[in-house]
């Protein structure tokens, strides 16, 4: 029997590898079948066509026109529901392929406190919102103590669907979707935006430093609509999963940002 430490360690390695869901609850003898040498037929050419058509395939468009439908798409969207709409029209980011759900946001939209994340992971790519897997109820239970919940803050992520495996996204997947994140902004209309990770830290802030230097630090963020708001990035509830030393940083930033809300006149509990 295998101990416990083998055990991690293998489903750990499955993971890594993006294997991060049980498709059968019964151990398959795939030794069996080439024993028995089922003999598939070729599917004929008609076959391959319709397997074709009903397997989408992404659009091959270049970063610059993908850029370009992107803003064209995010700046016609009047409101939250046109803007989500336009998403699942866009087809420059080919991540739109291989996820199984759209992940818009979650929370209240008329909120003053905005959280922007990375991107979605299995749980969230299952049931099509932010925030809702293991690092997301990490996330909750810290906001909690400060008195933030989904009732008075409103959450998303810059990129709206699964990578493959939950790998990071890339910087191009990034700023294919950065107008429309722009544009989710200007529409929840917050006055505190908080971004949750380096990902998001670097696409709305721009610049080489990474979460390390760039979290804890209040600074000044003008929307595409003109208005001047507070930004903040704080550490991924993920990261301190795997870096539980880290949570005193970020308890010191929850008491930073709770005093912040509070000095512009929002009501928290806890602390």
């Amino acid at each position: 029997m295998m101990n416990t430490d083998v055990l991690k360690t293998l489903l750990s390695i499955y993971k890594d590898a993006g294997d991060d869901e049980v498709i059968s609850l019964a151990p398959h003898n795939r030794f069996e079948e080439k024993e028995k040498k089922v003999e598939i037929p070729s599917p004929s050419s008609e076959e391959k066509e319709k397997a074709k058509e009903r397997v989408p395939v992404a659009p091959l468009i270049s970063p610059q026109v993908a850029h370009d439908t992107a803003h064209q798409l995010a700046s016609s969207a009047q409101s939250l529901k046109e803007l989500k709409e336009a998403l699942q029209a866009f087809e420059g980011c080919a991540l739109k392929y291989t996820a199984t759900n759209l992940v818009f946001g979650d929370g209240n939209p008329e909120a003053r406190v905005m959280f922007i994340g990375e991107a979605p992971g299995a749980d969230e790519d299952r049931q099509g919102l932010p925030f809702v897997g293991q690092s997301g109820q990490l996330l909750d239970k810290m906001l909690s103590t400060i008195g933030l919940t989904r009732e008075n803050f409103y959450i998303t992520n810059i990129i709206p669907w699964r990578p493959p495996g939950n790998r990071q996204p890339t910087p191009a997947e990034a700023e294919a979707c950065l107008p429309f994140v722009q544009r989710h902004i200007d529409l929840v209309n917050p006055d505190f935006l908080i971004l949750v990770g380096g990902t998001a830290a670097k696409t709305l802030l721009g610049g080489r430093d990474g979460i390390m230097r760039m979290r804890g630090t209040w600074k000044d963020y003008t929307t595409e609509a003109g208005k001047k708001i507070k930004i903040i990035a704080i550490f991924h509830p993920a990261y301190l999963l795997r870096s539980p030393g880290q949570k005193r940083e970020v308890w010191l930033d929850l008491i930073k940002i709770k005093h912040s809300l509070i000095e512009a006149g929002m009501e928290l509990r806890g602390l």
